[in-house]
């Protein structure tokens, strides 16, 4: 499956996405994972992403269009792919659909997972990542916090609160979707090939995206 998830931070995206891939063997691109390792190994497109990231603001469309563009071409995308919060903005949707048509790839679905903001911003504040960049667990320190306080269960690598995740950055990464990501919604709908799930339960929106593909 070709798939892109939208959706506003903390809405599940790539919890969604890991669930799906799954299924079919479709590989999860996330360009907020490509981005973080970058900034964790000091590349140069991390120096230069790592002041926007901190704000909570959008990286330039050059550096991730870049990145898109070397990804899809990557042998392991034959088999199909999740685009986990990407595209971001109408310009990078515009973008986007030039760079497929030029690697002749057709998507099958976008899919928005509505969830409300309170939601988001409880998950948010509670979630801790591993600090080490080829890992990037995932935990909550209420639903899911590592086996050891501080410590990540997979690599032993210290398990942090994101710069982007404090309270303030949390608003003000919701503000900047709603301005620059909502808008996409009509821009796919247009397009013909767009599904809205309301849900906070990851097998919900599941569900719904197998019952839209006939899966």
């Amino acid at each position: 499956m070709k798939l892109i998830l939208l959706g506003a931070p903390g809405a599940g995206k790539g919890t969604v996405a890991k669930l799906l891939t799954q299924m079919d063997g479709s590989v999860q691109i996330s360009t907020g994972d490509i981005l973080r390792g970058a900034v964790a190994a000091g590349t140069e497109l991390g120096k230069k992403a790592e002041a926007a990231m901190k704000r909570g603001d959008l990286v330039s469309d050059d550096l991730i269009m870049g990145i898109m563009e070397n990804r899809l071409q990557e042998p392991d995308c034959a088999k199909g792919f999740l685009l986990d919060g990407f595209p971001r903005t109408i310009p990078q949707a515009d973008a986007l659909k030039v760079l497929l048509a030029k690697l002749g790839i057709k998507l099958d679905m976008v899919v928005s997972i509505e969830v409300p903001r309170d939601v988001i911003l409880d998950r948010l504040s509670t979630r801790r990542t591993c600090s080490n960049g080829k890992c990037q667990a995932i935990y909550n320190v209420k639903s899911n916090p590592p086996k050891k306080e501080g410590i990540c269960d997979k690599c032993g690598s210290p398990v942090v609160q994101r710069e982007d995740e404090t309270e303030a950055a949390i608003s003000h990464r919701l503000e900047t979707y709603n301005q620059k990501t909502a808008p996409l919604i009509g821009f796919y709908e247009k397009e013909g090939m767009f599904v809205r799930v309301n849900a906070t339960s990851s097998d919900a929106v599941i569900a719904a995206i197998k019952a839209k593909l006939g899966k």
